[in-house]
């Protein structure tokens, strides 16, 4: 007779196997070593967003429980994180990889100018937990399983493909190596006790799913940062030089632009990424508050009406 529990955690494993975002492109690539280094300091620094919010997604799971036991024990992934000192855990491990791939440290840290598709990705995750019972919870974080065996994956690309990063950045990295394994067992025991039935399984399967969604459209969104956005072919500009609103003429419409959107039109050359054009909006108003967010956002929007197209 086959074993029901042994046949459920090998379905979820398959999950991870299939849908895991060690298959996404950009993960690929980045253990290729065919990652530029804007490329890396993109993700670092869109990838904080995302650290700062296991805590937060942690911390619901514990509220969603009455055991005094289970609630300890989970609790322990939130110190992870956060530390029990100042300059210890996980984002700050975090932070030390952002100066080690030439981040500033306290801007990455202010969560400033994070791109609208990164904060949905890590937004959604928050949002799951808080919207579903503590089985479904549990069973989204089973992709701890599949993190310790990337983090391996990762830690050695690193030291091969991208020397310039200091050593001393990798920490999380390795951390993570066994933080990841303890959590994962943890987890996955407490999702076999407590999935009694075949709806209870189905409804585990398919959190799991959705966070490896989550986890894909996070790295889309790093993706989307380096697209070299230009003015579409149909796009005509007729830019007011007085400073006021300018129109932008397409075959069958006109877009009005304030002088902000204008600049960062004629930014849109097609040899620049996002990234980097938001960076240089940033270097032009560094007092200004979201600069980059709001790039992002108008560039998002511009594509959607056709006024500017993106190529890789």
């Amino acid at each position: 007779m086959s074993d029901p529990a042994a046949a459920f955690e090998a379905r979820l494993r398959a999950i991870l196997e299939e849908r895991y975002h060690h298959r996404h492109p950009f993960n690929r690539r980045m253990h290729a070593g065919a990652l530029t280094r804007d490329e890396i300091r993109a993700w670092v620094k869109s990838r904080y967003y995302y650290q700062t919010r296991i805590p937060i997604k942690d911390s619901a799971i514990v509220e969603k429980s009455s055991d005094a036991g289970f609630r300890r024990s989970w609790s322990e992934r939130i110190h992870d994180h956060r530390g029990r000192r100042p300059g210890e855990g996980g984002l700050a491990r975090w932070l030390d990889l952002a100066e080690a791939v030439g981040l500033d440290r306290a801007e990455v840290a202010s969560l400033r100018d994070i791109s609208p598709g990164v904060r949905r990705a890590c937004d959604a995750y928050v949002a799951f937990v808080e919207s579903h019972d503590l089985l479904e919870s549990v069973a989204s974080s089973l992709t701890e399983l599949a993190a310790a065996e990337i983090m391996k994956v990762r830690i050695a690309a690193f030291e091969t493909h991208y020397p310039w990063v200091d050593a001393r950045g990798l920490r999380y990295f390795r951390d993570r190596t066994v933080q990841a394994r303890r959590d994962a067992e943890q987890g996955m025991r407490f999702v076999l006790r407590h999935a009694r039935g075949a709806a209870d399984r189905e409804r585990c399967a398919a959190a799991l799913e959705r966070k490896c969604e989550i986890l894909w459209s996070l790295l889309d969104a790093v993706e989307a940062l380096q697209r070299r956005p230009r003015l579409s072919k149909h796009a005509q500009p007729r830019f007011d030089d007085a400073g006021g609103e300018s129109l932008v003429v397409l075959s069958e419409r006109a877009v009005r632009v304030n002088p902000s959107g204008r600049e960062i039109l004629e930014l849109c050359d097609g040899g620049r990424t996002a990234f980097e054009l938001a960076a240089e909006l940033r270097r032009r108003h560094p007092d200004a508050a979201d600069v980059e967010t709001t790039a992002y956002a108008f560039l998002d929007a511009m594509e959607r009406l056709g006024v500017v197209e993106g190529r890789p």
